[in-house]
């Protein structure tokens, strides 16, 4: 609006706007509806991953999981945890960080409960625009593997596909087994007197 004062770029702006018709809102709004129902999508698609065990890269304990997720840090390779197993032992000697852009923060390393290997680091002081990262666990990529729940598919015996046996189903069963015990004695009864018959002809 090269020109134009503020108040006559103001009174353009609004009989541009009066000027948009009805069709035009509509189509945006059919926009944006569109969108809101792809970002839900994409939620949706995002609860249905399965969590992830993070596993010590030698020892392999468990060092944390996936529902403590905070981020990654492509550039230092590190994922962020806000909670650990007890298997990730916190060092006691704070040091200075020696990256470029970490100036000022204090840090302390990360050790594996098991195997005493260095996993990460975590940010006990650190500037303003580092603050995302304080109190986090910065596990290193490189000493960390992981584990998909529910990723496992060797089978060695097959799923039992029967129904549950209710109480029902077990009265039923027992009175079905109490009648196959007494068909099973009345023909022992009657073999035990052909028998007896067969011996008197006999003699």
């Amino acid at each position: 609006m090269a020109g134009l004062g503020i108040g006559a770029g103001k009174a353009l702006s609004a009989r541009i706007d009066r000027r948009m018709d009805d069709d035009s809102a509509t189509m945006l709004k059919e926009c944006n509806a569109g969108e809101e129902e792809e970002e839900e999508e994409e939620e949706d698609e995002d609860d249905n991953v399965p969590p992830v065990v993070f596993l010590c890269v030698k020892c392999k304990v468990a060092l944390g999981d996936s529902l403590a997720w905070v981020g990654s840090e492509d550039e230092q390779n590190l994922i962020l945890l806000t909670r650990a197993t007890d298997n990730v032992c916190v060092g006691n000697e704070h040091f200075v960080s020696r990256m470029p852009k970490e100036s000022g923060c204090l840090l302390l390393n990360l050790y594996c409960r098991g195997c005493s290997l260095q996993l990460g680091k975590m940010y006990t002081s650190t500037p303003k625009n580092l603050d995302y990262k304080r109190s986090l666990f910065c596990l290193s990529i490189e000493q960390v593997e992981s584990y998909v729940l529910g990723s496992t598919t060797q089978k060695i015996c097959p799923e039992d596909e029967d129904e549950p046996v209710t109480l029902e189903h077990r009265v039923y069963l027992e009175h079905e087994i109490e009648k196959v015990k007494a068909v099973v004695v009345s023909v022992e009864q009657r073999l035990s007197e052909i028998e007896s018959k067969l011996l008197k002809k006999a003699q």
